[in-house]
């Protein structure tokens, strides 16, 4: 039975979570990436300003796209972007200086973001405003899971604990106790390079060799039974012919 293909609408949304994934598999937006994850609580942070800036972004220049003449394309996007990178900037100094303090200049240069920009020129301003939010939310999921992995891991070497829930007041429900993993009985195996530029290239390198690996296998698996079955299929033939 032929594999059902997806709907347009859903390969805008889901591609970017995991199979285009900007960060993992496109290798976009490394800078900030590895600059804001060495916790989980400021990969998140990130995740979600990044998230807002580029379905907004997204959505007005596809709104936007049969007016901006062709020669004034690209600085048109970037002071849309920018507008939304200022947005996000005096919400998050207003409302979370923990967080507005601990990414710093990394808000700023959302504007010049290659994700941010690279949507607005490939896909907002060649498609509808409903692709283009299906695209920015699922680009925004998919660069937030990644770093979000990578601050994880990097969090939990680094230090040998997890803090969460204090920068992200909004998000109450999910707060959590520093953990330190130490205070249960087991080693402190904590390793200062994760906090440290290094260790974040060393947790992006592995991640990234993981899902290389895991593509693969896959791949390889695909081939073998494509074998299998032109085999299966040449066996049938092959017996109707002894048949007849």
């Amino acid at each position: 039975m032929a594999k059902k293909e997806r709907s347009p609408h859903l390969q805008a949304f889901l591609n970017p979570i995991w199979e285009a994934n900007p960060l993992f598999v496109l290798i976009l937006g490394t800078c900030p990436a590895l600059a804001v994850t060495t916790s989980l609580e400021s990969a998140l942070g990130m995740g979600l300003l990044f998230t807002f800036v580029l379905v907004g972004s997204n959505v007005l220049i596809s709104a936007l796209r049969k007016l901006i003449p062709e020669e004034v394309e690209t600085p048109s996007y970037i002071v849309i972007i920018a507008t939304f990178v200022c947005l996000v900037e005096m919400f998050s100094e207003a409302f979370l200086p923990e967080l507005y303090s601990s990414l710093g200049v990394f808000i700023s240069l959302l504007v010049v973001n290659c994700i941010v920009l690279g949507r607005a020129e490939a896909f907002a301003n060649k498609n509808g405003v409903l692709d283009s939010l299906l695209d920015g939310i699922g680009n925004g999921i998919g660069y937030t899971l990644a770093i979000a992995i990578i601050g994880l891991v990097r969090e939990i070497l680094g230090t040998g604990k997890l803090s969460f829930g204090n920068t992200l007041t909004f998000l109450p429900k999910v707060s959590l106790p520093i953990l330190n993993f130490s205070d249960y009985g087991g080693p402190d195996f904590s390793l200062s390079i994760f906090t440290q530029p290094t260790g974040a290239f060393i947790v992006l390198g592995v991640i990234m060799a993981i899902i290389a690996a895991v593509k693969i296998h896959k791949d390889n698996k695909a081939k073998e039974r494509k074998k299998q079955a032109l085999l299966a299929e040449k066996s049938a033939k092959a017996q109707q012919k002894e048949a007849k």
